[in-house]
């Protein structure tokens, strides 16, 4: 959703989303962050019930575990990004939320906590822990409908909790709270107020929510671009110190043309 090139396809005209498919992968360690995230075109997206092949990468389900297959190349500086990704969802929720008035972007928390299991070759590395899978869908460019969001999930002692804050182009402000127990129900709560968080070096603006009395505060930016931020947020959350990840995106920056002239260099571009 973040293609440049499908953004210039549709300035000049009907673009195939089918045409502009990536899989993007980021790993954050002791050896520093490597970074791929190769656009295919079509002649090298399969798609079937339960797999989804970009180019030489797929993500399959595999019983009730999906399974990520990962041969990419890293960019700027070229290396290998070899190895398998397994996560194995608690629950699966089946919710799904309206993010615009008129429901042309949708966001599912589709396994917000589950066990995860990384082993790659290139680099060599073998981790377990916890990890969580959800979705974007949309009918429009998110350029089109939103100015900013700031999204996060925590594990929490009951399951999780996601906080999403939506900036809308009519103006109008979207506040999610919702807490997902561990037998898959999800519950909105009344959202604590607006905490800002210093912002990024290429000056994206971030924020969260934490209880009254509990300063928010970044324990590390994973990723600083120029319209998007990863990180992991400290606050609190129903009575919880919690550790969040969290990301914030500008559309404004991102629809910039400095920023899309800016993105090929991050986002290369294959047939297949």
């Amino acid at each position: 959703m973040f293609s440049p090139y499908y953004a210039l396809q549709r300035r000049r005209g009907p673009a195939d989303p089918f045409d502009h498919a990536a899989m993007n992968v980021a790993l954050y360690g002791d050896a520093g962050k490597r970074w791929a995230m190769t656009e295919r075109g079509r002649a090298g997206l399969v798609r079937t019930a339960d797999t989804l092949a970009i180019g030489p990468s797929r993500a399959t389900w595999e019983g009730d575990a999906l399974v990520l297959a990962i041969d990419e190349v890293t960019v700027p500086i070229p290396s290998r990004l070899k190895g398998r990704v397994r996560f194995h969802p608690a629950v699966l929720t089946g919710a799904s939320f309206a993010l615009d008035a008129g429901g042309d972007h949708r966001w599912f928390p589709v396994a917000p906590f589950g066990r995860i299991e990384v082993e790659f070759e290139r680099p060599r590395l073998t981790w377990r822990g916890a990890g969580y899978l959800d979705s974007n869908r949309g009918e429009a460019p998110l350029s089109r409908d939103f100015s900013r969001w700031d999204w996060s999930r925590a594990a929490t002692r009951d399951g999780a909790a996601v906080l999403y804050d939506v900036e809308r182009r009519d103006g109008t402000d979207l506040p999610l709270a919702l807490a997902i127990g561990r037998d898959g129900a999800v519950t909105a709560f009344e959202p604590p107020p607006r905490a800002t968080l210093p912002s990024t070096g290429w000056r994206i603006a971030r924020g969260t929510r934490t209880e009254p009395g509990a300063p928010a505060s970044v324990a590390v930016t994973l990723e600083d671009t120029p319209f998007y931020a990863r990180s992991l947020v400290a606050h609190r959350l129903k009575g919880e110190d919690v550790r969040s990840v969290h990301e914030s995106l500008s559309l404004d920056r991102f629809a910039s043309p400095v920023v899309q002239m800016m993105l090929p260099f991050k986002m290369p571009r294959r047939r297949r």
